[in-house]
């Protein structure tokens, strides 16, 4: 294949091919480059879907999310008045809250550890962990170590904290998702917040611009809809399937599908 050849096959697709992106001479140099935002933006609106996925499945099983702390925040509130629908559902909530923010922290200085979060290694190296999360969490209900069913086969006022562990690591590897959508700078995609995305999609001055002049609009839009069909596809699998850890390794499987995506994303130019 020609240089101009290969020039023009990745401004259409905005990927390059495996044996033009990779090579023993060039692959430290290939991860080191800086991705193309514009198609950065399509993991990450996988993602959006993802988020809705895991908080459909959890808040199910654990009357919790992992991912949006606004409705975390108000169950450790009512926990202060004793309300919370389950025995120490203050306690899940909060354990997410502060993994959550743990994450923040340890994603966002990981990522100026490695250079800067839009470089293709940093990308690939934080959806990695964020895999391996998900993973372990689904294996450890697997493994019978938690209950997986649902509806939980448990007494309503049995409290077992070790569900405490794969809600830490969900809502751990959550954090890595809005800290790489700042890092790319692609804010209008946070991942795991649809309040502000609602907001800033209805308030728009240029909502009705036609498709191709307003992308941060189209982006705010998919993510949106991709969350609430996440959320949909999480009830859906759990009910038809009496358990959350199918959902959990469908989540690890797109995680996968991402983490790779960013080898193949073109370079910034």
């Amino acid at each position: 294949m020609s240089d101009e050849e290969k020039l023009e096959s990745t401004a259409v697709t905005g990927f390059e091919p495996l044996k033009n992106r990779f090579s023993p001479r060039n692959a430290l140099g290939q991860l080191s480059d800086e991705v193309d935002t514009s198609m950065g933006a399509l993991p990450l609106l996988a993602c959006s879907f993802a988020t809705g996925l895991t908080d459909g499945t959890l808040y199910n099983a654990y009357s919790t999310f992992v991912s949006m702390q606004t409705g975390n925040t108000i169950f450790v509130a009512l926990g202060t008045s004793g309300q919370n629908s389950k025995p120490y559902g203050w306690a899940r909530s909060l354990c997410s809250i502060g993994c959550f923010t743990v994450g923040c922290l340890a994603f966002s200085r990981f990522h100026k550890l490695i250079g800067g979060g839009r470089l293709r290694k940093t990308l690939f190296s934080s959806f990695f962990l964020q895999t391996v999360c998900v993973v372990v969490a689904a294996a450890i209900i697997q493994a019978g170590v938690i209950d997986g069913s649902y509806p939980s086969r448990r007494d309503p006022t049995d409290v077992d904290f070790f569900e405490l562990i794969p809600i830490a690591l969900l809502s751990f590897q959550a954090a890595g998702q809005i800290v790489n959508s700042r890092g790319l700078g692609v804010s209008e995609v946070p991942t795991v917040v649809i309040t502000s995305l609602l907001c800033d999609l209805v308030s728009d001055e240029r909502i009705l611009d036609p498709m191709r002049n307003n992308v941060k609009r189209n982006r705010r839009a998919i993510a949106f809809v991709l969350t609430l069909l996440g959320a949909i596809c999480g009830g859906w699998i759990s009910k038809a399937t009496a358990a959350i850890q199918p959902s959990l390794w469908f989540i690890a499987a797109i995680k996968a599908m991402i983490t790779l995506s960013w080898l193949f994303i073109n370079k910034h130019n």
